[in-house]
């Protein structure tokens, strides 16, 4: 990025407390439209067996994901689906229930059809022990197809990852590695219980990469308790040192209504003014370092096809977060796992004991889902445009689904002039257009777009974290 478009980057993000409270409100991720608290229970096994056979009659590409749910320790700032247990041999009944959903998922799935994506996330998958990782690797390799450039990924945390554990992954082919830093400052690792040193982290990097690794992401956090812009300043030139390929700068959700322990350290978390400042800064470091800011929360080196992705208008969003894999028909395994196959979601309950059982009586274990309308197609297609690409062409949007654009969303025109009024947004004659500012508050925008939100917001409590 040239020194005068980083000066009008630098311009745009300086913003009022009036602005940050006027858009520093709950709102989805969409990683999926419509978002999860939309599908119903009346979606069962049924119906993801038959999005199964859709997905197979067209011969779409397959992406695969595992939950493996188990940590050894809690991170107090998590709201993910874990499971905290040191006795390690909790895993063994769990990995034969996962071999059987994986049996019965597979047996609908045709040879023909390639895997060009598989991604393991959790909890800690590395929580596994090299061998359980290949055992249940090759237990999955014997039964799907996996394309020759396939993308395989995993999670892993440096404070349970072992060089052991890279060296069994890359023999079995993944050429992705995600790994959560957080925030290296000790006070903040204390306080959320992940102490993770700069040296534990830079050494796993240093092997992978050693080890032929093509990938290696990183994921911090911005709002956490005792952090300030100066302390973030520092995590970040650390991280700069690492030289990952992608970066992944989450804003902290506080939900205490959904996660108790978040509620140990809530006086003592950054807000308003001061939590944008702490993003701010690591969003500049890292453009002027050379990242290619994607927006919302991620980065990519300019080469990195995430970033070629999004200047070619081929990115993807899925339950991931951004991929290039579009047009994949998303079967997601495990606990609390989603999967999203032709026009349906599905996801598995939530608990261990609920999902093993739903696994042995039947071999899959969906709990609730649901199936788009034209409407929601037509919706979340805007959505992704606009996330993916930071631009809605009009005419695009008017031909796929035989509409006037400016007719059909008058009143979301409408609303998006006060956006434009706060430089959020360009309305266009022929395309919507976010600027840099817009980019920090995509999740906004996009939320113009989603009916379904008005009815979500009149819920007891909050049912997603707020977008900054």
């Amino acid at each position: 990025m040239s020194s005068s478009s980083i000066e009008q980057m630098r311009r745009e993000f300086h913003v009022t407390p009036e602005l940050l409270a006027r858009y520093d409100q709950p709102g989805p991720r969409y990683t999926s439209y419509p978002t999860a608290p939309v599908w119903n229970d009346n979606f069962g096994p049924g119906d993801l067996e038959a999005a199964h056979a859709d997905a197979d009659r067209a011969g779409s590409p397959v992406s695969l994901y595992f939950h493996i749910p188990f940590c050894t320790s809690l991170c107090l700032f998590c709201a993910c689906n874990v499971v905290i247990q040191k006795d390690k041999s909790v895993a063994l009944p769990y990995l034969d229930t996962l071999k059987k959903e994986i049996e019965r998922v597979s047996s609908g799935v045709s040879r023909k059809r390639e895997v060009v994506q598989f991604h393991w996330g959790g909890g800690t998958p590395t929580y596994l022990s090299p061998e359980q990782l290949e055992d249940l690797f090759e237990f999955t390799r014997a039964r799907f197809t996996f394309a020759p450039d396939s993308e395989i990924g995993i999670e892993v945390d440096p404070r349970v990852t072992s060089f052991q554990h890279l060296e069994v992954l890359r023999k079995l082919n993944f050429n992705r590695l995600s790994m959560g830093i957080q925030d290296f400052h000790p006070e903040v690792q204390k306080t959320i219980h992940r102490v993770q040193p700069y040296e534990m982290t830079r050494d796993i990097i240093v092997e992978a990469r050693r080890l032929g690794f093509e990938s290696i992401n990183v994921d911090l956090i911005y709002g956490l308790p005792y952090q300030t812009p100066e302390r973030f300043a520092a995590t970040v030139d650390q991280i700069l040192t690492l030289n990952p390929d992608r970066i992944a700068l989450f804003s902290y959700a506080h939900v205490p209504w959904l996660k108790k322990q978040q509620g140990s350290f809530a006086v003592h978390l950054p807000e308003g003014s001061e939590k944008f400042r702490i993003f701010s800064t690591g969003l500049t470091k890292f453009i002027e370092a050379g990242y290619f800011y994607i927006g919302m929360d991620h980065f990519a080196r300019p080469t990195d096809e995430l970033a070629v992705a999004q200047k070619n208008r081929t990115l993807h969003r899925n339950f991931q977060g951004y991929t290039t894999k579009a047009g994949a028909d998303l079967y997601g395994m495990g606990v609390s796992a989603i999967s999203s196959v032709q026009d349906r979601y599905a996801q598995n309950p939530r608990e261990v004991p609920e999902y093993s059982k739903a696994v042995a009586e039947r071999g899959i274990a969906t709990m609730r889902g649901y199936t788009l309308t034209q409407e929601d197609r037509l919706r979340g297609s805007v959505i992704s445009r606009l996330l993916c690409h930071t631009v809605i062409p009009k005419a695009e949007v008017s031909k796929e689904f035989g509409i006037d654009f400016d007719q059909y969303f008058a009143p979301e025109l409408q609303r998006l002039a006060s956006m434009q009024q706060d430089g959020l947004v360009v309305l266009g004659k022929d395309e919507i257009q976010t600027t840099w500012l817009g980019r920090i508050f995509i999740r906004n925008l996009a939320m113009i777009f989603d009916p379904y939100l008005e009815k979500q917001r009149l819920a007891e409590r909050p049912l997603f974290s707020k977008t900054l």
